[in-house]
């Protein structure tokens, strides 16, 4: 299956958008797990086992392992992520973004050594920086477009006078990525929960490209607002939740705790497509 055959067969599967986000930290761990950086693996598959019925996809943060130098347990918990919920890919999120021959090896980093199903990226450098990973059959990418951080608008909301239209960069990005540069047909878009109306205006300048659109939860995005705006029958959205699921308890209970937020976040998100 290519990626986005997983992604359209978990959403139906799970009757999920819910994106769960792996982003361990160990200084928040419960109990005596609290500062151990030996038990990512073990507090990411707790997560996991605990939501597998209930996401679209899991996207772990590679920076929270290779922090703590665990990027053994990565590989491992992908594997578990594999088991444990089989069929819901795994979208690294790794925001890489280098030349050609650099780029290879960065695709081959997500791909072969942790198992990725896809990954993001960077649009910066140019499609050169993208092409390599676009290579590898049936792998998912989503370019960064209109993020949730209010920095992006240092470059993500400038206009290209140079481009006919002059439209924003992220409009740009958006076009790129339902047109020449979708050549694998597995292209997706970034863009944050934070910003519905931005949203709205990438779905429709990329109308049949899935959204990963974090945001919601800890960082304020509304729900109903995001999936009004980008789901589309035709065009699955992940919409990614991290802390608010992971530490949503402190104590043994945390990974009942995560399920409870999980089954809630999902079910405001089929609300507001139904």
């Amino acid at each position: 299956m290519t990626f986005l055959d997983q992604l359209r067969d978990a959403e139906r599967k799970n009757g999920s958008m819910l994106c769960v986000g792996l982003d361990p930290e160990p200084s928040r761990f419960p109990g005596a797990w609290k500062d151990d950086p030996s038990k990512i693996h073990d507090f990411c598959a707790a997560i996991a086992e605990a939501t597998a019925d209930l996401a679209i996809a899991f996207k772990p943060q590679i920076a929270y392992f290779a922090a703590h130098r665990a990027e053994d347990q990565l590989e491992r918990l992908v594997n578990t992520l594999q088991r444990v919920a089989p069929g819901v890919p795994v979208i690294l999120d790794a925001k890489r973004g280098d030349i050609g021959s650099t780029a290879e090896q960065y695709a081959r980093e997500a791909f072969d050594r942790f198992g990725a199903d896809a990954v993001t990226l960077s649009p910066f450098m140019g499609f050169d920086s993208v092409e390599p990973y676009l290579r590898r059959p049936g792998k998912g990418v989503f370019l960064l477009c209109r993020t949730s951080n209010p920095g992006g608008d240092d470059f993500q909301a400038q206009r290209l006078a140079d481009v006919p239209g002059q439209p924003l960069l992220y409009e740009h990005i958006a076009r790129l990525a339902q047109g020449p540069w979708n050549r694998n047909g597995q292209l997706g878009l970034v863009v944050g929960a934070t910003y519905p109306a931005e949203i709205e205006r990438v779905r429709a300048l990329a109308p049949t490209v899935p959204l990963l659109i974090p945001g919601v939860g800890a960082q304020g995005g509304d729900a109903a607002a995001t999936v009004k705006a980008g789901w589309r029958a035709d065009a699955p959205i992940a919409v990614n939740s991290s802390r608010a699921i992971l530490y949503a308890s402190s104590g043994a209970d945390f990974a009942e705790a995560a399920r409870a937020v999980a089954v809630s976040t999902r079910a405001a998100l089929a609300q507001a497509r139904r």
